[in-house]
């Protein structure tokens, strides 16, 4: 689920390609928070740190990074100046993992070599606003929730809309972002440690602030983490401004933990992680019970939505074959693939989910949903709020 900077990736929750945001691995996208201190955590991630989410280098590190694999692989241009109208450069996210017969279908039914590259910590969106004056990319692949609303404010999207988005999907649509994953990061229980302790499972967010469960939980730190990020937007959605301090400011005084990273506060601190932690109560994902097959759960209320987008970039020297990227990440047989591969629910809820994923992993009826626009215009103000009063419980 690895997957989250300004433009933020959830790579951490989804490290390593499909492992999750679940007790035996670690999953997808993002990088820091947009001005904040950067440091090596653990994708969780869509990634968003997945992961680990540690896989994160400095913003200019990674950035320069990125920018010079691309200038070397995206083939607007040949050693010899001539321009490949056959192969397309895709940026991605840290998770981005599609089976490999899935890229030899796309490449044999298109005739488009599929060249991708990895945002690192810069995130999808923030490097393509880096080189929004020279594109040196066709398509962006995991811009999600919380960055959509950059990569559109910036222009960096070009203005497509696939004629094979389903139903299901075109409330999610921004701009000419076509959303082509969702997940939902969510409180997660650890069932047997309730049981045991015969302590009801808390069932929403208020219960979580009370004391009695203040201390019984573990986060992910929103400067560092993606699911992390998610939350804390999804505090500020279901609180308000003032609501939302007040509410942090009881988990901190009631004994919440902040880990630096969805995998440390999974494989770590959390009861049922493989570190058999002394956290019955994490940070984590919808589907991360699917994995444990039940041992844990999710608590629905808590479930902030987060959805991953692919779009045309705005200047991109391909843009046909970008269309047909888009196009393809929307068929039935790379929407199937999506649960197993890069650990998130496809768009299209029509299509058949893995057996244990039908059984366990859960997408909420009535999630949290931020605006995207609201996001953008007030994570720094979010966060730094945040961090003062996360300095403060210290």
């Amino acid at each position: 689920m690895s997957r989250r900077t300004t433009a933020w990736n959830d790579t951490e929750a989804r490290n390593g390609a499909k492992k999750p945001r679940a007790a035996s691995s670690a999953p997808r996208s993002g990088g820091p928070a947009a001005g904040a201190q950067t440091s090596a955590p653990g994708r969780g991630i869509r990634r968003i740190a997945a992961p680990a989410l540690t896989r994160r280098a400095l913003l200019a590190g990674s950035t320069a990074t990125a920018a010079a694999l691309a200038l070397a692989a995206c083939g607007k241009k040949s050693d010899d100046g001539a321009a490949s109208s056959k192969e397309i450069t895709v940026l991605t996210h840290d998770a981005f993992n599609l089976p490999k017969d899935a890229i030899r279908r796309f490449e044999t039914t298109t005739g488009y070599k599929l060249k991708t590259i990895s945002s690192g910590e810069a995130g999808v969106a923030n490097q393509l606003v880096l080189t929004k004056k020279h594109p040196k990319y066709d398509a962006g692949y995991g811009i999600d929730t919380y960055s959509a609303g950059l990569a559109d404010k910036e222009g960096v999207i070009d203005s497509y809309t696939s004629s094979k988005l389903p139903e299901s999907g075109k409330r999610y649509v921004i701009g000419g972002l076509n959303p082509i994953d969702q997940g939902d990061v969510c409180v997660n229980t650890d069932h047997a440690w309730f049981k045991k302790k015969s302590i009801p499972e808390p069932t929403s967010l208020d219960d979580l602030a009370k004391p009695e469960y203040a201390k019984l939980l573990v986060v992910s730190n929103p400067t560092t983490s993606s699911p992390g990020l998610a939350f804390l937007a999804g505090v500020e959605k279901a609180k308000g401004r003032k609501g939302a301090d007040a509410y942090w400011k009881a988990l901190l005084a009631g004994g919440t933990k902040v880990a630096k990273s969805w995998s440390e506060a999974y494989n770590s601190d959390f009861s049922a992680g493989e570190g058999k932690g002394q956290y019955p109560l994490v940070l984590s994902y919808g589907s991360s019970p699917a994995e444990t097959k039940g041992a844990t759960g999710s608590v629905d209320s808590t479930c902030v939505r987060q959805v991953e987008y692919a779009g045309v970039v705005k200047g991109g020297g391909n843009q046909k074959g970008a269309r047909a990227f888009v196009d393809y990440m929307l068929s039935d047989s790379v929407q199937a693939a999506i649960p197993g591969s890069m650990y998130m629910f496809p768009i299209n809820t029509a299509v058949a989910l893995p057996e244990k994923w039908k059984a366990y992993a859960r997408l909420a009826d009535e999630p949290i949903l931020p605006d995207a626009a609201d996001v953008t215009k007030n994570r720094e103000e979010w966060l730094k709020s945040w961090t003062s009063i996360y300095e403060s419980a210290k």
